[in-house]
């Protein structure tokens, strides 16, 4: 699956016009936390995320994501989307929320890119 391919499945507005949709995207992540993202993400996934600052796109880019869904319809700041040209990394609008971004993805074949958090960062429901 590729980046223009998850722009017709979800139905986004590509922010970043310069954007290659052309990149495979391997798989998928939906977090609002970025510390999840860089302690569970896998390269080459789609990040769908309600953050719009620019932090999503630094995350992005140390992650080595392969583009970026802003989820409910979300537009990100001026500052956000030119760190996104500049990094290369395709910027999304989708007027989906998370929950239902996600299973659209899955739907249409592309599978998670999560790995499980373990070990002593990880959180317990005893916490």
């Amino acid at each position: 699956m590729n980046v223009q391919d998850i722009l017709n499945i979800t139905q986004g507005k590509l922010i970043t016009l310069s954007a290659d949709l052309s990149r495979e995207v391997k798989g998928g992540c939906g977090a609002d936390l970025m510390s999840d993202v860089l302690a569970s993400i896998q390269p080459e996934a789609v990040l769908l995320s309600g953050l719009c600052n620019p932090q999503v796109v630094r995350t992005a880019q140390m992650a080595d994501v392969a583009a970026i869904i802003l989820v409910r319809g979300k537009q990100p700041m001026p500052q956000t989307v030119q760190l996104a040209e500049e990094e290369g990394i395709p910027l999304i609008s989708s007027p989906y929320g998370m929950f239902e971004l996600c299973g659209r993805l899955y739907q249409a074949g592309l599978r998670s890119l999560e790995m499980p958090v373990s070990g002593d960062d990880a959180c317990t429901c005893n916490d």
